[in-house]
This record gives structure tokens, C-alpha cells and sequence, in this order.
């Protein structure tokens, strides 16, 4: 995503000629110069290597509704004005049963507000009120995501020492979700956390 003043370019195309991709229709939101193989890239900065150039934080974004089947967002989320409508957009156009890929760091992480362009802090419980089952407060959106996947690195020393693996355990027995509540609550500031990955499927009326 871009940084202030990027707009100084805007003379540019705003759409870049790119090859289709066949089968699985791939979305790389705030692509950077990293996108996704095959997939097509939006981003706000013209030097990305992005195939529809568009300020991330206007909305719509220029495509149509359930045009993807998989949405990419890596480092994305905490740079938005607005995370709840930010979300919306990429639950509209996302397919039925399509799946949004978000990275983002974790608020514990240290390295945060080195980017000064950084807006959002999250943990592993900040898109709950996207999950029906989860939510505390249901009239903040209609959006039904379904977790896949909500992973959370921790900073190199406590992944070597094993700690990263006892605080993903809800991965192999969701049984286990209490230890990253506890972790999130109680211990991440000392046991600092990295970066989150998150993966949701869209819940769509048919």
C-alpha cells in the first residue's frame, strides 16, 4: 500500500493491460511489488507492480460484485481509514464460498509503529464481529465471514523455543483456543506476538 503523497502520479493509467488468469479468479489487494502469481493486482501507488491502480481506502473498488473466488490482503488491513468497510468491500466482491486472505501484524509486535503510515492495530479476535458464532455486538454488520485458519507468529526467540506452537494449538484441537486467549490477554506483552494470518470463507445467501 501506498505511503502520503502518491497521488502525485495520478495522471497515469488507472487500469494496466495483464493476462486473465485461468480458472481460480485471484485478487492481490495491496500488491506491492510481491503479487500473487496469476493473480490481478490493485494498489494505490503507481510503482507497484499492480494492474488497476486506486487509492485502497476509496471505495467501491472498479469491480463487480462475486467477481473473485480468492482475495489476498498481505499487510493491507492496518493501513486503511476504515477497517469495518474495508472488510465489506472485499466480502462483496468475493464470491459465495470464496475465501479472503488477510496478513497483518500482530498489535504487540514491535517493529509496528516503525511505518509510520500505519493506522490499525489487531489481535486474533478483531474480525469477531464478522463471525456469527462470535460476535458481541451483531448489528455492527451484516458481513458473515467463516473461519478457515487464524494463525499468529510470535517473534523469532519465543518460535524457537516453542512457543509460537503451544499458542496455535486451537489449529490442531479447537478444544485449545483458551491458551491463546490467554496468551493474547495476559502474556503478549512479554511473549510478543508478529504477524497474523488470517483466512475466512464468505457466507453468502443463496
Amino acid at each position: 500500500m501506498n505511503g502520503p503523497g502518491e497521488n502525485e502520479n495520478a495522471s497515469l493509467p488507472a487500469v494496466r493491460p495483464t493476462v486473465e488468469p485461468v480458472g481460480k479468479r485471484i485478487l492481490d489487494v495491496g500488491c506491492g511489488w510481491n503479487k500473487t502469481p496469476g493473480a490481478i493486482g490493485i494498489d494505490a501507488n503507481p510503482r507497484a507492480h499492480a494492474d488497476v491502480i486506486h487509492d485502497l481506502g476509496v471505495l467501491p473498488y472498479p469491480f463487480a460484485n462475486d467477481e473473485f473466488d480468492e482475495v489476498v490482503c498481505r499487510h493491507v488491513a492496518e493501513h486503511v481509514p476504515d477497517v469495518m468497510a474495508f472488510v465489506t468491500e472485499l466480502f462483496r466482491i468475493t464470491k459465495p464460498g470464496g475465501r479472503i486472505k488477510i496478513s497483518t501484524p500482530h498489535y504487540s509486535n514491535p517493529d509496528w509503529p516503525t511505518d509510520p503510515t500505519h493506522r490499525n492495530h489487531f489481535n486474533s479476535y478483531s474480525f469477531n464481529c464478522f463471525i456469527e458464532a462470535r460476535q458481541v455486538f451483531p448489528f455492527y454488520t451484516q458481513v458473515k465471514l467463516k473461519p478457515i485458519r487464524i494463525y499468529v507468529s510470535l517473534a523469532n526467540l519465543w518460535r524457537a523455543l516453542g512457543l509460537e506452537f503451544v499458542v496455535n494449538l486451537d489449529q490442531l484441537w479447537p478444544a485449545f483456543r483458551f491458551i491463546r486467549k490467554f496468551w493474547e490477554f495476559y502474556l503478549s506483552y512479554i511473549f510478543r506476538g508478529k504477524e497474523l494470518q488470517f483466512e475466512f470463507e464468505v457466507v453468502k445467501a443463496k
